[in-house]
């Protein structure tokens, strides 16, 4: 059936070195990769850290979770809007807020390509038109709007753009103004594409950190922290010595994954549909 779902727990790939990165001592961190308007599996894949986290704790006594997420929340999905307001601290369609998911849980949203476009679309369409070609329209639905109007295509855009504006709840537009770029645990950095190497991360631009590829996914070396990331789909959660990516291209693959990161030890965790998409 298309809408059921399994969260399924991968044991960690090997790593290469012998000096394994860790985790700040007495924490857990979930990492999940980008969304992209799949709210079906970002709650089967919350609801599956939840139980994680116990059995976590069961384990090895108190710790401090951290839920990190690498961005991209909106586009291509079906419900964008969704996604926005439970990651903003509203209800899912059970009722049920981060808070009740997840209690006691630390939580950053970082800032996507996809939500930087979407705001660029709203402060000016026109600069911003590439929005409605890479994923836009499907965000636009999820608000309630219609994806063409009359007219000619700036007209249009402008419309569309004033149109999502008044959409928009103030919540929404506050959740999407106030993600940040990076954040850092232990020996890894959190952000949303990758980073520019060989730049210290105290001096990576917005640019790189939301839309780089090939000079960061190339780069072989070591970073300043090991990175971990979405942006780049990959067919599974790849770890490597240098940065692990995270993006299974939810919205094609119908999988939605997170990396779980306590000291040296890293894992990953699945949510999927059974059956075609």
């Amino acid at each position: 059936m298309l809408n059921r779902l399994r969260a399924a727990l991968r044991p960690a790939q090997a790593r290469p070195d012998r000096t394994a990165p860790r985790a700040p001592d007495g924490h857990v961190l979930y990492a999940v990769g980008d969304v992209h308007g799949e709210l079906g599996l970002l709650r089967r894949l919350l609801d599956a850290i939840a139980r994680d986290h116990a059995q976590m704790v069961e384990r090895h006594g108190p710790l401090t979770p951290v839920l990190i997420m690498l961005g991209d929340y909106v586009d291509r999905g079906p419900d964008s809007r969704g996604v926005v307001d439970l990651l903003r601290g509203g209800a899912d369609p059970a009722g049920r807020t981060l808070d009740d998911m997840l209690p006691g849980f630390t939580r950053h949203c970082l800032r996507g390509n996809h939500e930087q476009s979407m705001l660029d679309f709203l402060d000016d369409p026109m600069a911003a038109l590439r929005w409605l070609d890479f994923g836009g329209p499907a965000t636009l639905r999820s608000y309630g709007l219609p994806v063409v109007l009359e007219g000619p295509a700036v007209l249009q855009a402008v419309a569309l753009s004033e149109a999502l504006a008044a959409q928009l709840p103030p919540s929404h537009r506050r959740f999407l103004d106030d993600l940040t770029y990076q954040v850092v645990y232990g020996d890894y950095a959190f952000v949303h594409a990758g980073i520019r190497p060989g730049r210290p991360l105290a001096e990576q631009t917005a640019e790189d950190m939301l839309w780089i590829r090939a000079p960061f996914m190339l780069a072989e070396g070591p970073h300043e922290k090991v990175i971990v990331h979405g942006h780049t789909i990959v067919p599974d959660v790849d770890i490597l010595p240098q940065r692990i990516a995270v993006d299974t291209g939810a919205y094609r693959s119908g999988r939605l994954s997170a990396v779980v990161l306590h000291g040296p030890d890293i894992r990953v965790l699945d949510a999927q549909r059974a059956g075609p998409l």
